[in-house]
């Protein structure tokens, strides 16, 4: 089945991410040269349509643009049409509005017969009014987090462990040469999808998930048999939502404006904090931050960005709406969007990474890493 369409908006919603602009390229030169579409920039997410910033995109403003980071189009990581922030009263605080109708309104004066939305779970969340005002929305999942329900990958994510792995290859020599327990924070919100694999990718020593709350005593004996019977360093990797048993997720500040308020960050200073005053181990901490959203795509990131962007465009050829293209089993396909929207993807405690991570010596905090068998070589024998 196809459909007549004439002209398209594409944008990008929620944090910067490695790949955007490969979708943007992909979007815009498959609408344009397979299909003869008009296509059109909507700049910084969802506030351009609110606001009416619209501009054209013509197949020679994309040229170029595949290994940049960023967006050319900008993003918003603050703006639901539902409940957006038109001001803030001095005494009350943020007033909010549905302005959904605006959205709405933009779209249908520029003769939008789609929009291909790129973002997270809280983009997909802020383009669910749109579907359910008549706007044919296209999904396109979007996150460093990996964390979008119905995709078994996003891009931007993989780029983001090379970026964790190379800054954890660093410290360990560090940690090596001084004798030191190094604690990496890294991002992901809720899910440990970077923590997890950019640790086991980097020979890391414990990794904390959100998915495993830790006890700060098994970690301690981890560092203490690594300092006095195995090599005399740790690695340590904290995603910024783990959290201790019996505790809470460290909140670095909370954005009232935002419809997602809550800023996580500082679990790994806590950590270093902790062992250091338990141990007497010398224990630093690092924080990587949005490092780990900066820089151009790596290129399997590239060639997923494309192939999702090209994806966008045919399920939209082929008469679908509000749907978000996917990939499950290395296979590309469409989900309903509604059924993405506002969830995370989560990692599950027993994935298969963790059980090789946990065959191997690998402690998550929670006292269940194996021991050494009785016939196998000390591990204080060996450096990892």
């Amino acid at each position: 089945m196809t459909t007549q369409i004439k002209r398209i908006g594409v944008l990008t919603g929620g944090g910067d991410c490695p790949g955007l602009n490969a979708v943007i390229r992909a979007v815009t030169k498959t609408a344009i040269w397979k299909h003869g579409i008009e296509v059109v920039g909507i700049e910084d997410g969802f506030q351009g349509l609110i606001e009416d910033r619209v501009r054209p995109l013509a197949a020679r403003d994309v040229s170029g643009i595949l290994t940049r980071g960023g967006t050319i189009l900008g993003s918003n990581n603050r703006c639901n049409p539902r409940r957006y922030c038109v001001r803030v009263d001095p005494v009350t605080g943020p007033v909010w509005e549905n302005v959904t109708d605006r959205c709405v309104d933009t779209a249908r004066r520029h003769g939008l017969d789609a929009i291909i939305v790129i973002g997270g779970d809280g983009t997909m969340a802020s383009a669910a009014p749109l579907v359910e005002a008549g706007v044919n929305i296209i999904g396109v999942p979007k996150t460093i987090d990996n964390d979008i329900v119905g995709t078994e990958i996003t891009f931007g994510f993989l780029t983001a462990v090379n970026t964790a792995t190379d800054a954890l290859d660093k410290l360990h020599s560090t940690a090596d040469s001084h004798h030191r327990v190094m604690v990496c924070e890294v991002m992901g919100r809720n899910a440990g999808w970077i923590g997890l694999t950019a640790g086991v990718a980097s020979g890391s020593d414990i990794i904390l998930l959100p998915e495993i709350p830790f006890d700060l005593e098994h970690v301690c004996e981890n560092i203490d048999f690594r300092m006095k019977k195995g090599p005399g360093f740790a690695i340590i990797v904290a995603s910024e939502g783990a959290r201790p048993r019996e505790g809470q997720q460290v909140v670095d500040r909370i954005d009232p404006t935002s419809p997602d308020p809550i800023r996580l960050g500082g679990i790994g200073r806590w950590v270093a904090d902790e062992i250091a005053k338990r141990t007497g181990v010398e224990t630093r901490s690092s924080a990587l931050g949005h490092i780990q959203r900066g820089g151009g795509p790596i290129p399997a990131d590239r060639i997923l960005a494309t192939h999702f962007g090209y994806h966008a465009i045919k399920t939209l050829m082929e008469g679908k709406k509000g749907r978000m293209v996917v990939r499950q089993g290395n296979v590309f396909g469409d989900v309903d969007l509604l059924h993405a929207a506002g969830k995370q993807r989560l990692v599950p405690v027993n994935h298969p990474l963790i059980e090789a991570a946990r065959a191997i010596g690998t402690g998550f905090g929670d006292g269940k890493t194996p021991e050494p068998a009785a016939h196998a070589e000390p591990m204080g024998s060996v450096v990892v």
